[in-house]
């Protein structure tokens, strides 16, 4: 019994964790919602950051504008959404990357280099802007955490976080993941050029078939096909009716 195959018989199948599938989609974009949300309350602790007030004696004493519970919330908020937004997104990559069925050692050379330098810049300055805004994010937990009681109470010394760092940090944030995107990106181009390249290889050669035709009682003429899809010419109809006349 002869079973066709087709060329969707021979595709390679997508699984689940491929990067491509709606999940790696849905996380990807779920990730830069995170990353959004993560900038956006960066600047809300840079709006209501703790300021120093200075009195009118020349003692030296000072004393914080606020208590500092907004810029805290907002900045262990966007903290936790940036680390959120990393580990989600990263762990999708790695999952399907260790689920691959490809092998990178078929791609050419050139490519193999491209998509080689393309992985380890956006590696690398991912984890180089999630680790240096996670800091940022930290010193200002930090310090706005050290004034929650007693905030009014004159100080011979008052400890801020400085101008700028927490729209810096969202800055990075916003960055991370639109950098770790990139990665993704690359990964998914990788894979669809792995996938080019067996198709391109992969020539399945199509069952030979035998086809007889007869005439009347004549000797039957036997076509041999290498293509499935080949029909007997005119030629073969025309010798036919020549050996009958």
């Amino acid at each position: 019994m002869a079973v066709a195959v087709t060329h969707a018989d021979l595709a390679p199948k997508h699984r689940g964790a491929d990067i491509g599938s709606k999940t790696g989609v849905a996380l990807t974009v779920l990730s830069i919602l995170l990353g959004l949300l993560c900038f956006v309350l960066c600047l809300i602790a840079e709006a209501t950051r703790s300021q120093i007030v200075r009195g009118e004696a020349s003692d030296g004493e000072c004393r914080y504008s606020g208590n500092g519970k907004m810029p805290l919330l907002c900045a262990a908020g966007a903290f936790l959404s940036l680390a959120i937004a990393m580990v989600v997104q990263h762990t999708h990559l790695l999952l399907a990357v260790s689920k691959s069925d490809p092998d990178p050692s078929q791609l050419s050379n050139h490519n193999l280099n491209t998509l080689t330098w393309q992985a380890a810049f956006f590696f690398i300055t991912t984890w180089i802007c999630f680790s240096v805004g996670e800091v940022l994010l930290l010193i200002g937990l930090s310090v706005e955490s050290g004034h929650l009681k007693g905030w009014l109470k004159p100080r011979s010394s008052c400890f801020i976080a400085r101008e700028g760092l927490f729209s810096s940090a969202g800055v990075l944030g916003i960055t991370t993941v639109f950098l770790a995107t990139g990665l993704s990106i690359t990964a998914l181009r990788a894979q669809w050029l792995l996938l080019q390249e067996e198709e391109n290889y992969s020539s399945p050669v199509p069952p030979r078939e035998d086809r007889i035709m007869t005439i009347h009682g004549e000797a039957p003429i036997v076509r041999r096909h290498d293509d499935l899809y080949h029909e007997p010419g005119l030629i073969e109809y025309l010798r036919a009716f020549d050996k009958i006349i």
